[in-house]
C-alpha cells in the first residue's frame, strides 16, 4: 500500500554524514538562534532553548571534562533520569570524541554496578537521584577509578568551561572525530539473560539517523522515549539537527496525555504500549461522552468515502485530533509487536501509524513503513544504509533475519566470543524470525530463542500465536505463550472493564481459536492473572525463562 507524501513531512535534502560530531556542529550552523528545545528544569518551570545556546552549553562541559583528563576515547557512563542535562552530557561526550555508557536509570543498582564495572568507566555523570549510589560505589574497590560529575552542578562546570576556554583552551573546538571511532557502548534491555555491552561507532550511529530522516521526517514533536534507548537519538537527539524542528522533552511517562495536549505535536515516537493507549483513549472518552456509536458512524461514511479516494478524516474526527492536541497525524513505533487493528484503527481516524524494526545493535532502526511506501501487519522496508536477507527459509519463507550496512555494530564490548556467535561472516543474526513479501516488506514472526520446540519436531512461535488470540479475541489486554511440562500454555490478562464475564469466558474462546489451529498449535492450559505482566524498563513483557 502507498500514499502520496505526507503533508507534514519536512521536505530537506539529508546529506550523508559520517559522525556525530558533524551533525551536531552542521546542524547547529543550520539551526542558529531557531528554537531546539522546550523542557522543565529542576524547579519544573518550562524553559526553552536554541541551537547555538545548546553549543555553548556543549563545548563548555566537553571542554570542562577534557580539563578532567576525560579525553581521547575515555568511557563516560550517564545514569539519570530524563532531563535536559542528560541530553547536554551526552552530547558533549560525543561531539568530543569520548565514549558514551547511556544506562538505564530504572535498574536495579546491582545491575548498574555490574555495567560500570564491566565496561570500565573513566566517567559517570549521574542526576542528584542517584547520589546515595554513587556514595556507595565509592567505597567499593572493585569500582574502577572514575571522574564523577551531578548533573545539579552542571552550572559550575559551564562556568568553569567557559573560563578556559576564554583563557585559550581549544582543544574541544579542535577534536577529531572520525567514522571508525566507537561512540557509545550500549547494554542491551532484552526480556531474557544478561545484558551486553554493544559497541557502535560514529558510522554506525549517523547513517542510521541519515537513512531514517530520509524516510520519516515531521514537524516539531515531543520525545518522551527513555534517552538512554537508542530509538530516541534517531528520532529526537539527531533528527533535531538533521531536520531542524524543535521538540519537547518530556519527564514522565504519565503525563504524555497532558503533554501531547499542551505542545500540540505533529509526530512522536512511542513504543507499541503507548500506540495502544492512544487508541483505547480515544474509543473510552467517546463511551464517556456518550459518543461511542456517532464515532462508529463517522467511521463508515469515512471509510465508504476513503474507497473513492475522497480523505476527509481530520475533518470527520475533528473532535478525536483536537483531543490529541490538534496537530498529531503521525505516529511512529517499534520496540515490539504491534496489533495491526491498532495501526489501521488509527489510521482510520486520522492518525497514520508507521511501525518499524530494529535492534540496538543496529543503531538501531533497521526497517521501517513511511508515507510513500507502506504495509499494515509489517515492519516496513529495509532502510537505504542496510540490507536484510532470511536465512534458511522454510516452505512458508520463514527464517531468521540477517543484516548487514554501515548501522550495524562492531561487536559486544568485551565478549568475543558472544560477537562470533552474533555473525554469520558479514551477516548480523539478529535472532528474530520473519518473512519478506514480493514487494519487499519484513513481517515478523517472532524470537528464534522463544521457540517452543515440541516432541513431535515442530517448533511453534509463542509470538504467532500471541498475535492470534490477541485478533481473534478483543478483551484480551496482554497474553503470553510459554511451554511448561512440554505443553503450550497461555496466560491472559484480561479486560474485565469492559467485558465483565471474560474470566468465566477465555477458556470457551481459547477452544474455539484452538478449533482452528493445526493440533499442535493449539493451547493446552489456560491461566488468567489480575494484573499485567511485568515488563522490561523498555516496555517488552519479560519471558518466563533465563538464557
Amino acid at each position: 500500500m502507498s500514499k502520496k507524501t505526507h503533508k507534514n513531512q519536512v521536505k530537506v535534502t539529508i546529506p550523508e554524514y559520517q559522525t556525530i560530531r558533524e551533525i551536531i556542529v552542521k546542524g547547529t550552523a543550520a539551526g542558529g538562534d531557531k528554537k531546539q528545545f522546550m523542557f522543565l528544569d529542576q524547579n519544573k518551570e518550562l524553559k526553552e532553548i536554541n541551537y547555538n545556546q545548546t553549543w555553548k552549553r556543549i563545548s563548555r562541559l566537553g571542554t570542562y571534562f577534557f580539563s578532567k583528563g576525560l579525553k581521547n576515547g575515555k568511557k563516560i557512563a550517564i545514569i539519570s533520569e530524563n532531563n535536559i542535562d542528560w541530553v547536554f552530557a551526552y552530547y558533549a561526550i560525543l561531539v568530543g570524541g569520548n565514549v558514551c555508557v547511556p544506562m538505564d536509570a530504572k535498574l536495579t543498582y546491582d545491575d548498574l554496578e555490574d555495567q560500570i564495572i564491566r565496561c570500565g568507566c573513566d566517567g559517570l555523570v549521574y542526576s542528584p537521584k542517584f547520589k546515595g549510589f554513587v556514595e556507595d560505589i565509592k567505597t567499593k574497590s572493585d569500582i574502577p577509578s572514575m571522574e564523577y560529575f551531578c548533573t545539579d552542578k552542571f552550572d559550575e562546570y559551564y562556568v568553569a568551561g567557559k573560563k578556559l576556554i576564554k583563557d585559550g583552551d581549544d582543544s574541544f573546538e579542535k577534536v577529531e572525530v572520525k567514522p571508525d571511532d566507537l561512540a557509545c557502548i550500549c547494554y542491551t534491555s532484552g526480556t531474557t539473560g544478561k545484558s551486553k555491552g554493544v559497541m557502535l561507532t560514529h558510522r554506525d550511529v549517523a547513517s542510521d539517523c541519515t537513512s531514517s530522516c530520509r524516510v520519516l521526517t515531521g514537524r516539531h514533536a515531543i520525545a518522551f522515549l527513555p534517552l538512554h534507548h537508542t530509538l530516541s537519538w534517531v528520532s529526537a537527539l539527531y533528527a533535531t539537527y538533521i531536520v531542524t524542528e524543535w521538540g519537547y522533552l518530556c519527564d514522565s511517562l504519565k503525563d504524555i496525555q497532558k503533554d501531547i495536549v499542551n505542545f500540540k505535536p505533529y509526530n512522536f515516537t512511542g513504543v507499541p504500549l503507548v500506540v495502544e493507549t492512544v487508541y483505547d483513549k480515544i474509543w473510552k472518552t467517546a463511551r464517556k461522552m456518550g459518543k461511542e456509536d456517532l464515532l462508529k458512524k463517522g467511521l463508515k461514511i469515512s471509510n465508504f468515502l476513503m474507497k473513492f479516494g475522497i480523505d476527509i478524516r481530520r475533518k470527520i474526527f475533528k473532535m478525536v485530533i483536537d483531543n490529541l492536541g490538534g496537530n498529531l497525524d503521525m505516529i511512529i513505533c517499534g520496540g515490539a509487536y504491534l496489533d495491526p487493528k491498532y495501526e489501521k484503527g488509527l489510521y482510520d481516524l486520522g492518525i497514520d501509524v508507521f511501525n518499524g524494526y530494529g535492534l540496538t545493535e543496529c543503531s538501531p532502526v533497521i526497517t521501517c513503513n513511511h508515507p510513500t511506501k507502506f504495509k499494515f501487519g509489517s515492519v516496513g522496508t529495509p532502510l537505504d544504509c542496510c540490507e536484510i536477507k532470511i536465512h534458511e527459509p522454510d516452505e512458508e519463507g520463514v527464517g531468521e533475519v540477517y543484516v548487514k550496512g554501515d548501522n550495524v555494530m562492531v561487536g559486544y564490548y568485551g565478549d568475543p566470543e558472544a560477537t562470533a556467535e552474533a555473525f554469520d561472516g558479514e551477516w548480523l543474526k539478529t535472532g528474530d524470525y520473519g518473512r519478506i513479501d514480493k514487494d519487499g516488506f519484513l513481517f515478523m514472526v517472532g524470537r528464534k530463542k522463544n521457540l517452543i520446540c515440541l516432541s513431535n519436531g515442530k517448533n511453534v512461535s509463542p509470538e504467532e500465536l500471541e498475535e492470534k488470540l490477541m485478533k481473534m479475541i478483543p478483551y484480551i489486554k496482554e497474553v503470553l505463550v510459554f511451554e511448561e511440562d512440554k505443553r503450550i500454555c497461555a496466560e491472559f490478562w484480561l479486560n474485565e472493564e469492559d467485558y465483565p464475564d471474560a474470566k468465566a469466558r477465555i477458556k470457551g474462546d481459547v477452544n474455539e481459536f484452538n478449533a482452528k489451529m493445526p493440533i499442535f498449535k493449539r493451547i493446552a492450559r489456560v491461566t488468567t492473572r489480575d494484573e499485567e505482566f511485568p515488563k522490561t524498563t523498555t516496555l517488552k513483557i519479560v519471558r518466563k525463562y533465563s538464557e
